[in-house]
């Protein structure tokens, strides 16, 4: 990317290491925490980290989870996460990360050690090629060669994952690089002739857009994580009640409209509900905002495109219109300026939309599944710990998860009213994300409830953030649905293979009541449905503790509405209505 940087911030008096100017660079840009883990290749930026006292460095006990944590950070803050890693393995355990928050358009500045210019390309100890290895998945990625080039290549690396649509930027650093000296200078602005993201939408395509919602007769609004990044919540409400039209919103994109208000639809996708699905199928005008169409959510395209409707689709990315679905009015540009600008045309016209019809038949849709599950006197049903975890918490709680049947529960059963509480891998689908999330919630605001909602598969690929959330004393509660099943995969084995487990039964698990209290933490194991509200209540009780609590639930409960590979959104597996909870 070409660019040039314009009047310097502040200059140092005397020359400094390069070392120095990355502490320099991240005090300039106001970071709170960085995330990371020392190695050989960084040594001279720890050192450097150890002489100051702008920001808090968070050790983790992988790299992964660093990467993970300051993710979950910028997700619930709204601001660029960061993380430091050293060269090698260091650097490649935390690709996973990366591509975690690259998937989910999340602001990162990933600062990697490198081996020494003159050793690149050598074969050296603990080298990488970690720009070519991470091209396929960050916004951008730089090589610093030039000790004079940290400062303004740290400014663009902020200014890039922050701006347009938001993603990771990884800056590898040599150690020979960090040694040498120069003067510190950093600049106050950036300009990138490559790079010009549009902010505001063009009017022309907003008045049309307002003109076809109000002609609507069978409406959707469907949002997605985009409307979370670029909080745009508050234009949304204000849009959806003035129209009072049905809102759905993408695993994503919860929150970002009250999971309590009564034009709530619920999720939709493949694990959607009946009635987000439906209205989503057969609407005759559908707002898409800070969505893209993916193939959880409407699945098959071309029974999607069966129907014929309008499609106003509003996104700061151009390239993520018109990629899986034509639409027939694009809107680029930041979502909350162009629902700012919508919401201005509205309360001008003084629309007076009449869509008695359209809710009556979603209110006959609601009736047909409507978070129904069976329910059990003698044994845990997972839905039933995420709607006692919802009321405890009274719906105000950060709920981070890792990815599967545990997953869909939470998202289906835990009614977010807020943006930014709702923390998940979407677009990749990382288990092991979960813990690492979790603390990068509680950093970002030390005083809120954390839950993180997890599966004993999922919980084992970092639980050595026991550890991490030993050290500085994070009290989060680890909800794990424990169906000692990886479950999801166990779902699809009992669907489309016979009921071919093929090693997805979780043998030989610790016993995590007692792995828990080996890190000094509190373990619980629930194991009747009469004991789990009151579990919770002890739990989130201890506001100053890491409670673990284990509960043992049915084994071969399925995730339900669920529409399979191929399907079309109106074409959704149900369960069984006999002994149904109503």
């Amino acid at each position: 990317m070409d660019s040039k940087a314009n009047l310097p911030a502040e200059t140092s008096t005397k020359s400094i290491s390069g070392a120095e100017i990355v502490i320099r660079c991240l005090n300039e840009e106001k970071v709170k925490f960085v995330f990371g883990y020392p190695g050989g290749a960084v040594l001279h930026i720890y050192d450097a980290i150890y002489k100051q006292n702008g920001f808090k460095h968070i050790l983790v006990r992988h790299e992964q989870a660093a990467v993970h944590a300051a993710d979950a950070f910028s997700r619930a803050t709204g601001e660029v996460g960061v993380a430091l890693v050293t060269s090698g393995p260091g650097a490649t355990n935390a690709i996973t990360g990366i591509a975690t928050a690259y998937m989910d358009s999340i602001p990162l500045v990933v600062i990697s050690g490198q081996v020494p210019v003159p050793a690149i390309g050598m074969d050296a100890f603990q080298e990488v090629d970690m720009v070519g290895i991470t091209r396929p998945c960050v916004k951008h990625n730089f090589l610093v060669k030039d000790v004079k080039d940290i400062a303004s290549t740290m400014k663009k690396a902020f200014y890039i994952a922050r701006t347009g649509r938001p993603g990771p930027v990884v800056v590898d650093i040599p150690k020979d690089i960090t040694a040498h000296l120069t003067d510190f200078a950093y600049p106050k602005t950036v300009e990138m002739r490559s790079y010009s993201p549009v902010v505001k939408g063009h009017s022309g395509q907003i008045k049309k857009a307002v003109k076809m919602l109000l002609e609507a007769k069978r409406p959707m609004i469907y949002t997605g994580g985009g409307l979370v990044l670029g909080d745009g919540a508050e234009e949304l409400i204000k849009l959806a009640r003035a129209l009072n039209y049905p809102v759905t919103n993408t695993l994503m994109g919860l929150g970002g409209f009250p999971a309590t208000d009564k034009q709530f639809v619920g999720m939709l996708g493949m694990h959607g509900t009946y009635e987000a699905n439906m209205a989503m199928q057969n609407c005759d005008v559908l707002l898409a905002v800070g969505a893209r169409f993916d193939d959880r959510v409407i699945g098959n395209p071309a029974h999607f495109g069966g129907v014929k409707r309008t499609i106003i689709h509003i996104d700061v990315d151009p390239s993520s219109i018109s990629k899986r679905v034509k639409v027939d009015v694009p809107i680029v540009g930041h979502v909350q300026s162009v629902l700012a600008e919508m919401n201005e045309i509205l309360a001008q016209e003084k629309p007076q939309t009449n869509i008695s019809d359209w809710w009556k038949q979603i209110g006959e849709w609601r009736l047909v599944h409507g978070g129904r599950y069976e329910q059990s006197s003698t044994i845990i049903k997972p839905q039933y710990v995420i709607e006692k975890l919802w009321e405890v918490t009274k719906g105000d709680a950060y709920v981070t998860s890792d990815v599967g049947q545990h997953q869909m529960w939470a998202a289906q059963y835990y009614k977010f009213d807020k943006p930014r509480r709702w923390i998940n891998s979407g677009g990749l689908g990382t288990m092991g994300v979960g813990l690492p999330y979790a603390m990068g919630c509680q950093f970002a605001d030390k005083n809120a409830q954390v839950a993180c909602v997890t599966g004993e598969g999922s919980i084992q690929m970092n639980i050595q953030e026991l550890s991490t959330c030993a050290q500085y004393h994070l009290p989060i509660k680890v909800i794990l649905l424990n169906n000692r099943y990886l479950g999801m995969v166990r779902q699809w084995q009992e669907f489309f293979y016979e009921d071919r487990y093929s090693e997805s039964y979780m043998d030989s698990l610790p016993d995590f009541v007692k792995l828990a209290e080996s890190y000094g933490h509190i373990g619980m194991q629930i194991t009747q449905p009469s004991d789990v509200e009151g579990a919770l209540i002890e739990a989130f009780a201890k506001k100053d503790k890491f409670v673990f609590m284990d509960f043992i639930t049915e084994q071969k409960e399925n995730v339900f509405p669920m529409v399979e590979n191929g399907k079309g959104l109106s074409e959704m597996e149900l369960p069984k209505a006999k002994g149904a909870k109503q």
